[in-house]
């Protein structure tokens, strides 16, 4: 049996061998099917993205369903759902800026990056936000 680790790697793997396989077939069919692979490539990676959430959620929801049965208070050990976002960003980043490049050249680098940026800024700031709110009471 494959560990989750093992899975990733080769979830990865296969998003990688699906992105050089969409840029050989671009290659070779000029720019007339450009938009579907691309279309297409991005869907791969949307699918990869819903399931590996997916499987946070549920282990994050049985840890503290865990915790609740014990009686016990949730402790944030390890990373907590931040530096998941961050490194989610930073795999994507890849590809997008690939595409982006592919596409747009500097330009369109500069947008993906902008993009990708402003997510994880907005998510900071959210955080942020909350943690502000749970001192005041005249916030809630």
């Amino acid at each position: 049996m494959m560990s989750g680790r093992d899975s990733e790697m080769n979830h990865d793997s296969d998003l990688r061998r699906d992105l050089d396989a969409a840029v050989q077939t671009r290659k070779e069919l000029g720019e007339t099917y450009e938009a579907e692979l691309i279309e297409s490539f991005l869907e791969k990676v949307e699918q990869r993205i819903d399931t590996t959430v997916d499987k946070r959620v549920r282990r994050q929801l049985a840890e503290q369903q865990m915790v609740i049965a014990r009686g016990g208070r949730s402790s944030q050990s390890g990373p907590g759902p931040a530096f998941g976002l961050a490194a989610l960003s930073l795999v994507l980043a890849i590809p997008l800026s690939a595409i982006a490049v592919t596409q747009a050249g500097l330009a369109g680098l500069l947008i993906c990056w902008g993009g990708i940026v402003g997510v994880n800024a907005c998510y900071a700031g959210r955080d942020l936000l909350r943690r502000g709110r749970t001192g005041r009471e005249d916030w809630d």
